[in-house]
């Protein structure tokens, strides 16, 4: 077992004069950083301050597209034509990585976000989909994906370089998929919990469900969501936690090379 990992948030998502989450603190304490691309958050200058952000604090930066879905965070689920789809991710990948080539800096990974990601996890097709559009763009990318999923498969086969992830503040079901939000148990809540949450996984190197079933996994970065009230503090903590239990935190690029 690998004592390198990847600590990442979801960032960039507010919009307008509208503020969500408190990036420039959770970008103490992570490697790297999926932007938002505009499409379920996030607007042109928010893009650039974020890339700005993360440039300052060395934290490498992904895109994190999604459906075409700014009034529901991209949290709904849509029917979209494959060609119609790979568009629109090769649209937002291009968006972010433009403004980021004027701040000095490169897009290094992909990972979808909301309900795009979560259709994608458990269907092979839409996931051949989003891997189909981010080798189009750059078959370089990394593909940032939810272990154990259709996503990782769809990258594999694609010929990207893929990491698994497991997410620090959300639950697991049986199949291996996220406990839906609807649900009063799909949330991991305070920095403590979720620790205790990662360690076990990465431990087991396996996904833990609910009901105890352990799903055997390799793991190589851990999500916390940017958009959360404990967010700042659990990611602070996971960072200190890890590092003192000997895992050595780095950029996604580490874990692919």
């Amino acid at each position: 077992m690998s004592n390198i990992i990847n600590l990442n948030a979801d960032l960039g998502e507010s919009f307008g004069a509208w503020t969500m989450g408190s990036d420039r603190e959770i970008l103490q304490s992570v490697g790297s950083a999926n932007v938002a691309c505009g499409f379920h958050a996030g607007d042109p200058l928010v893009m650039r301050n974020t890339l700005r952000l993360a440039r300052a604090a060395g934290v490498s930066v992904g895109a994190h597209p999604s459906f075409p879905d700014l009034q529901g965070f991209g949290r709904r689920r849509m029917q979209i034509e494959p060609a119609e789809l790979e568009a629109l991710l090769i649209y937002q990948i291009a968006a972010l990585d433009g403004m980021a080539r004027t701040e000095g800096m490169r897009v290094g990974h992909v990972k979808a976000h909301g309900a795009l990601s979560n259709m994608a996890c458990a269907d092979l097709a839409l996931a051949r989909t989003v891997a189909g559009a981010v080798k189009a763009y750059d078959p370089a990318l990394i593909l940032l994906a939810p272990a154990l999923s259709c996503l990782c498969t769809a990258g594999r086969e694609a010929g990207l370089a893929v990491v698994e992830e497991i997410f620090a503040d959300r639950a697991y079901l049986d199949d291996g998929q996220l406990v839906p939000r609807s649900r009063a148990d799909a949330m991991i809540h305070g920095a403590a919990r979720s620790l205790a949450h990662v360690e076990a996984m990465l431990d087991a190197q396996a996904l833990i469900s609910v009901s105890g079933k352990r799903l055997p996994t390799a793991i190589g970065s851990i999500c916390v969501h940017g958009d959360g009230p404990e967010a700042v503090a659990t990611a602070a903590y996971l960072r200190a936690e890890l590092a003192r239990k000997g895992y050595q935190l780095r950029p996604l690029g580490a874990l692919a090379a």
